[in-house]
This record gives structure tokens, sequence and C-alpha cells, in this order.
């Protein structure tokens, strides 16, 4: 059945691919705290904004039930990963090797930072697919462009709330971790409105390529 519908619908490999790519890059970006002015935010914002365009595109076009198992996916893949980086840091290095320093700063694995970061994307994700197919259902498929802003201004509010404050909560001043909240949340949604024209007419190809569009009640368990 799986390899009928990856032969059916070979976009959808594209997309997945795409997906935890995102997700891997731009947890590993994310260990640079990058300043612009008053603006603080973390180095993977850049990236991270476009997981949530290819799980709108992904959920409106071949339902919830295909995006929360592709989310499953890459969340085992990111605790990979990272198990990854934590092995081969523990690994003893030549004598002649001298960054292990380096590699502890940037690859270095803080479980706190993991677990935030995993725990932040699954109920993000999963919050911002389940709404915009409950929206779906509701506008009867019309309404795409505030479907797709909505969901991701909802999903986007949980990850960068929930990540912040269970990875640098008692960390940095109270008022720094609200600036770098707000800074990060106002950088994904203006990703998304930005990109949303794209979006969309990437969902019309799909959907008039691949000959599907997906109505389904989304459940969060079953």
């Amino acid at each position: 059945m799986k390899h009928l519908f990856v032969t059916r619908f070979p976009l959808y490999e594209w997309l997945a691919a795409m997906f935890i790519m995102v997700l891997i890059v731009s947890n590993i970006a994310s260990v640079k705290i990058v300043s612009f002015g008053n603006v603080v935010f973390d180095a993977g914002t850049i990236l991270f904004p476009l997981s949530y365009i290819i799980g709108d595109i992904i959920t409106e076009v071949y339902g919830f039930r295909r995006m929360r198992s592709l989310l499953v996916k890459g969340v085992v893949m990111l605790l990979i990963v990272s198990l990854t980086f934590w092995v081969v840091g523990m690994l003893p290095a030549t004598p002649d090797w001298k960054l292990q320093g380096s590699y502890n700063d940037i690859l270095g694995v803080v479980w706190r930072i993991v677990f935030a970061s995993i725990t932040a994307i699954f109920i993000g994700e999963l919050m911002n697919g389940y709404i915009l197919a409950r929206m779906k259902i509701a506008s009867r498929g019309k309404r795409l462009w505030q479907r797709i802003v909505g969901s991701s201004a909802v999903g986007a509010a949980i990850d960068t709330t929930v990540f912040s404050c269970l990875a640098f909560l008692g960390t940095m001043p109270l008022g720094v971790l609200v600036q770098l909240i707000v800074s990060v949340y106002l950088i994904k949604i203006a990703v998304e409105i930005i990109v949303s024209p794209l979006t969309m007419r990437i969902i019309a190809y799909i959907k008039k390529s691949e000959k599907i569009d997906t109505y389904e009640a989304p459940r969060l368990f079953e």
C-alpha cells in the first residue's frame, strides 16, 4: 500500500524528504543565537518556517493522517541525529585532533535543548496540520490563504513558546526570553505570509498534477 502511494504520488517523496531535512538542519543551526539590533533569534529560524509551509502543502493535498505519519518519522530522525552526535562526542579523539572543544560547542548534545526541540516541533506541527484540516472541512475547501496562514499562526505560536520556555527558561532574563519568543514568532509568520502566494500555487499544481485533494476529519491520535 505504501509503495503504491509513493508510485502514484511521486511529488510526495520530495516534500517528505525536504520536511525531514528542514527539521534536522534547522535544529542544528539553532545553536547559534543571532542579533540584529534589538531583534534576537536562533539561526534555525531562517529555515524552520519552511517546515510549516511543507506541512501545509502535505496536509492540504494528501491529508492530515499522511502529515501526522511524516511528523512522527521526522521526530524519530531528529532523535537519531542527536544520539549520533552524542555518541560521536563521547568517543575518544586522537591526540593530534584539537577540535574536541569546538565539536562540543557546536554539535555537542544538550539534552534539555533536544527535549525542548522535539516536544515543540511535534506539538506545533501537529496542531498546525490539525487546524488546517479542520478549517478545510468547515470552509468546504475555500479560503485557502486564511487557512494556511491561520493554522501556521497557531502552530508557530505553540512551537516557539514551548521550545523557548523548555530550552531557555531560567538561563536568561525573562525580558530577553520574551523578546526571543516574539522575534522568532514574528519572523515565522512573516515568512509564511510572504511565501503564501507561492505556497498556494504549489498546492494548486500538485492537486492538478497528481489528481488528489484530500478531505478528512483529522484525529490527533488513532
